[in-house]
Formats: C-alpha cells, sequence, structure tokens
C-alpha cells in the first residue's frame, strides 16, 4: 500500500489496540484514561490526514493483505467517509474528556468502571469501520461491533431503570440487525458479490423488481438504526436513562451511522430510484412527530431525544431530493447535527449535576445561579433552533433552497415541513431556556451548589466552540459537501478507485 492508503485502517485498528490495553490496564485507571486520550487524538489527526487526501487526490483505498476486491476486504475513506471520520473522532475525543472530568465514567453506579475505555474504543472503531466499509458484510461488521459496544454502555450502572431501557434497545437493534443480514444475503444471491462497487456494476443487469425489493430491504434496516419515523419509537426511551457521556456519543454518531448507510447505499447502488419519494415521506413525518413530541416534553434529555428524531428527518430529505445541492446539504446538516445534538445531552449531564434533576418542573433559575452553564446551553440550542448566522441556519437553508430548486409539490411541501419543523425547534428550546434557565429557582438548584468539574465544563466548552467553528468555516465546508455531493452523484470517482479495472 502506498503511504496514505497504509492510513486507512488505522482509525479502526488504532481503537481497537487502545481498547485491549486499556483491558489489560483495568487496575490502572490514569493509564486507561492516558491511552484512551492518546489514541482518539492520534484517530483524529489521521482522520484530518485522509480527509486532505481524499479532497485533493479523490478516494484513498486500502486493500487489506493485498487481496483484490472482492476477494479481500476493502476500505475506502473518500470525501464523505473522511469528513465523518474528523467529526466522529473530534466529538468522541470531547466526550472522553467529559467522562473523564466526572471523576468516573458511570455518573455514580456501582457499574465496574474499568470497561468503560476499553467498551468506549470498541464502540469508536464500530464507527470508523462502518464509515470505511467498501462491502456490505463488513458494514453490517461495522454496526455490529458499535451496537456490541453500546449493549454494555447503555446498562452502565446497572439500575433497573438502565437494565428495562436497555433491554428494549437492544431487542430493536437485534431486530434490525437480522433484516440487515438478511438483505446482505440477498444481496450476494442476486449479484454474487458483497464488494459495493461490484454491487453498484452488477444490480443494472437485474430487473426492476428485484433491486426496488433489495432497496426496501435495506433502508428497513438502515431507517431503525438512524430512527426515522416511524421506526424511531425506541430512541425517545432508550437514550435518557443511560450516563451522560454515552448518551451524548450515542446521540450524536450511532443513529448518524444509519444515515450514512442510506447515503452510501442509495447514491452508489439505487441512484434515481423511486424509492426517492418514500424517502421523502417519511423525512417529513420524522421532522414533524419527531417535533411536536419534543414539545410535548418535560424532561431535558427527552425533549433533546425528540429533536434528535426530528432532525434526522432534515438529512433524509437532501437524500430524498437525490440532487447536489440536496446530498450537499444533507452532508453539511450530518457535520452540524454531530456536533450541536452531542454538545446539548453534555450540557444535560452538566444540568443534572448542578441541580439534580432534568425534569423542567424541578428546574429554575440557572442563568443566575451557573451563568456558564447558560451559555453553554444558549448557544448550541439557538444553533440547533436555526437562528442566524448559526451552522444550523446555514444547513437549512441549503436544504430548503435545494428543495424549492426541485420544484416539485413534495419538495415544496418538504420545505414547509422544515419551516414549520425548525420555528418549533425553536419554541422548544426557548420553553427550555425560560422555565430552567430564566424563571425564579425551585427546589432543584436550592440545594447546596455543586461545583461543576473543570473538565467536564472544558470538554462541552471546546464542542460549544466546534459548533461555532462550524459557522465560521461554513464556505469551506460547503465546498467540500459539494465536492463530496458531486461524487456521490457521479459514482465514477469510487468505483474507479476501488475497481479500476472494470471502470477503465
Amino acid at each position: 500500500m502506498t503511504t496514505p492508503s497504509a492510513l486507512v485502517p488505522l482509525p479502526v485498528v488504532l481503537p481497537l489496540l487502545g481498547a485491549a490495553l486499556t483491558l489489560v490496564l483495568a487496575n490502572r485507571p490514569r493509564l486507561q484514561r492516558a491511552i484512551s486520550v492518546a489514541v482518539l487524538a492520534v484517530t483524529l489527526a489521521v482522520a484530518v490526514v485522509l480527509l486532505v487526501e481524499a479532497y485533493r487526490h479523490g478516494p484513498v483505498v486500502a486493500r487489506i493483505g493485498n487481496w483484490p476486491p472482492p476477494v479481500g476486504i476493502v476500505l475506502v475513506a473518500d470525501q464523505l467517509a473522511a469528513l465523518l471520520l474528523v467529526v466522529s473522532a473530534a466529538v468522541t475525543l470531547c466526550v472522553l474528556l467529559y467522562s473523564i472530568g466526572q471523576g468516573q465514567s458511570d455518573v455514580g453506579e456501582s457499574a465496574p468502571v474499568t470497561i468503560f475505555h476499553p467498551t468506549y474504543l470498541v464502540l469508536t472503531a464500530g464507527v470508523t469501520n462502518a464509515f470505511l466499509a467498501g462491502d456490505l458484510f463488513n458494514l453490517y461488521v461495522g454496526f455490529e461491533v458499535l451496537l456490541a459496544a453500546s449493549f454494555v454502555l447503555i446498562t452502565l450502572g446497572g439500575t433497573e431503570t438502565r437494565i428495562r431501557t436497555g433491554s428494549t434497545y437492544v431487542v430493536v437493534s437485534v431486530l434490525s440487525s437480522m433484516i440487515f443480514l438478511a438483505s446482505v444475503g440477498l444481496v450476494y444471491a442476486a449479484t454474487g458479490t458483497l464488494n459495493l462497487a461490484q454491487i453498484a456494476d452488477r444490480l443494472e443487469a437485474l430487473p426492476a423488481g428485484v433491486r426496488l425489493s433489495l432497496q426496501l430491504m435495506l433502508l428497513l434496516a438502515f431507517g431503525v438504526k438512524a430512527a426515522v419515523f416511524p421506526l424511531s419509537a425506541w430512541l425517545p426511551d432508550s437514550y435518557p436513562t443511560a450516563p451522560a457521556p454515552v448518551t451524548a456519543v450515542f446521540a450524536g454518531l450511532l443513529t448518524k451511522v444509519g444515515v450514512y448507510a442510506i447515503i452510501r447505499t442509495e447514491t452508489l447502488l439505487f441512484p434515481d430510484s423511486v424509492a426517492d419519494t418514500l424517502l421523502l415521506v417519511v423525512a417529513g413525518l420524522t421532522m414533524l412527530v419527531g417535533i411536536l413530541g419534543a414539545v410535548a416534553q418535560s424532561d431535558l434529555k427527552r425533549i433533546f431525544s425528540f429533536t434528535l428524531v426530528s432532525h434526522i428527518g432534515y438529512m433524509i430529505f437532501g437524500i430524498g431530493l437525490s440532487t447536489v445541492a440536496g446530498l450537499s446539504g444533507a452532508i453539511f446538516y450530518v457535520v452540524h447535527h454531530i456536533t450541536i445534538q452531542t454538545t446539548l445531552f453534555l450540557v444535560a449531564g452538566l444540568v443534572e449535576v448542578r441541580a439534580g434533576s432534568t425534569d423542567l418542573r424541578r428546574l429554575g433559575g440557572l442563568a443566575r445561579v451557573a451563568p456558564l452553564l447558560g451559555v453553554l446551553f444558549f448557544v448550541p440550542a439557538m444553533n440547533l433552533a436555526g437562528i442566524p448566522p448559526f451552522s444550523g441556519f446555514l444547513g437549512k437553508l441549503g436544504l430548503l433552497q435545494a428543495g424549492i430548486s426541485d420544484g416539485t409539490p413534495l419538495a415544496w411541501v418538504l420545505v414547509a415541513a422544515g419551516t414549520v419543523t425548525s420555528l418549533l425547534t425553536l419554541y422548544a428550546a426557548s420553553r427550555v431556556w425560560n422555565i430552567a434557565f430564566w424563571r425564579a429557582p425551585r427546589l432543584a438548584v436550592d440545594v447546596p451548589p455543586v461545583r461543576l468539574p473543570h473538565l467536564m465544563v472544558g470538554a462541552t466548552a471546546a464542542l460549544v466552540v466546534l459548533g461555532l467553528l462550524l459557522t465560521v468555516v461554513a464556505g469551506p465546508l460547503f465546498d467540500v459537501t459539494a465536492d463530496a455531493a458531486t461524487d456521490l452523484q457521479d459514482r465514477t470517482p469510487y468505483l474507479r478507485a476501488v475497481l479500476p479495472e472494470v471502470t477503465s
């Protein structure tokens, strides 16, 4: 492998090696923390290099063991995968620092804290493997690795509530994995390969009905993982009970891996499909049902969980448009949402530490007793709501302009749904601000003050700054997402990089 291609496996290999080391050093917590931070910092640096390389020279391909596809495992870092690698590595690093700042990673419960770091690194490896996977089965493996780790993380502490809600999460995840595995088998039976580039080449020879059936099976599996309506009911009940760092990284990354899988398969395997109409309908329903659920909640974590579901609809909207502008807006919004949603869940964890609760009925006066906490909430909340000039506004604007350019009646309906969703998100954020931060203090803030650990606050502030940085670099970032969307629509750069003998 050339030097750039030799870097491609590192975002997967480094976290796995780090997980093994931290497991061996279970009785040395300081070394565990140091190794975890170092591994994620190096992973972030490698991801940045891969993004620069993919932007300048096209997809970077690593053929593991020098086995030619479709025999061997292929990892592909194109602009889409590399960009998401950079964002996910930055977010996981900040969340790790936040968890270290807590003093223990299970928020005071009696779970064995020593398992947190190896499990967290395994989760990171699963996420990066899913982004880089060049064949359908390796994508499945990436999902299973991150899900296996998430099963452990979501039940840390072993409380009755976490076990109960974790069981729901496990059942739903296993069901979606079974659907995905069945889809993998059907694709192999129809095409004789699992290499994504080769599948794309061979699907064109299949009858339209067979292609549509395979597409709908994959969309069903990925739709559960991405939490699109009506496959999203499990999420608001599962995420809020987990420890704050776990909830934050789940909210920021796990659903986006499902969105990534939809982007990859829809553009590479099923371009210009009749299922695009279905995606647009699902996008509109996801936006509206999710945000109406958020407005009806009285707990901070549940509000954020429902807004998480709602804003997945914006990404599906861009994918369903099946245009360069729509895909570019969807990719930009994925980057924005990973950062902002993670930040808000970390803020919810800070509120819980400071006030002893995330129930709005027990909160009040936080802006007075903890002004920095008020700033850490207000900035990402307004960003999520799409207030100018934040990246949330720019991402929504890009998607709405793509819908207007499409000009179809359904696209206009989605533009209206996106606008209403944005306004209701602003209402939900303003309601939280007015009740939890602005009104007179209630019982939860009358307890003796709890000093927020500096590292927790610093990690959250770093993500707030990263969210603001997305606004500052929005122009160059849109250039990258537009370039990535063009390559996705064209398909040729990906196919040529993986199978040069077929596309030459």
